[in-house]
């Protein structure tokens, strides 16, 4: 069962200590992203904020954060994202929302990347609760489509209200499904090679800190 947005309130909340004045903060897409957006807009803690996607550029600016572009940051001290999956080793999927390539670009660009999820999001190994989302140019669809079969996934192009799902880049995403992942680097580095690809969903080695909210109401950390 997916964390309520009470529990992703008090995760948000909790992040807080990872926060200091002055800081550059990276601010990530989705529901626990969210929910720390806004509880760093209540804080009033001085801070600037590079957002991930659209949606988190106006509910950062919604909240008083004041946005800044990646080229006039510098450098990121600490970006706060959500995530799809995570597995033991801090392994991640993400991109349900759509945002993968800017979230991943922010990511690495910090400091710190600091991963904020309900349990429900820890599994044994990626794939185990959905697909890959993988960002491609239009033109490059049908390639990629082959190629990412090629390698034994089933790709489909993802649809919003029965239209094909752009990102803010002008993008396609292809969701692919999977059965198993031996070498999640190694696939990476198999999907990144396909011309067209813009970038993956996984986000491997990348995640300093994960803060779990768990069902009983307390807040876990895992480190890498």
């Amino acid at each position: 069962m997916a964390a309520d947005d009470a529990s992703l309130d008090a995760l948000g909340q909790y992040a807080l200590r990872y926060v200091k004045p002055g800081h550059t903060i990276g601010l990530g897409t989705g529901r626990a992203a969210s929910a720390f957006i806004r509880a760093l807009g209540a804080s009033r803690i001085e801070v600037r904020g590079v957002p991930t996607s659209g949606a988190s550029e106006q509910l950062g600016r919604s909240v008083g954060i004041p946005i800044v572009t990646l080229a006039n940051a510098g450098k990121i001290d600490t970006d706060f994202d959500g995530a799809d999956e995570v597995d033991p080793r801090l392994n991640l999927i993400k991109g349900y929302g759509g945002a993968l390539v800017r979230e991943k670009i922010v990511a690495v660009s910090s400091r710190r990347f600091v991963v904020l999820v309900g349990e429900e999001k820890l599994v044994p190994r990626l794939g185990h609760r959905g697909p890959i989302p993988v960002e491609v140019v239009p033109f490059g669809v049908p390639l990629a489509i082959a190629k990412i079969k090629a390698l034994g996934m089933k790709p489909r192009i993802r649809e919003n209200d029965g239209k094909e799902f752009v990102t803010d880049n002008g993008n396609l995403i292809l969701d692919c499904a999977v059965k198993k992942i031996a070498n999640p680097a190694r696939l990476d580095r198999d999907l990144l090679a396909i011309p067209g690809v813009v970038g993956t969903g996984l986000f491997i080695a990348m995640a300093d800190l994960v803060l779990v909210a768990e069902s009983s109401g307390k807040i876990r950390a895992l480190r890498r």
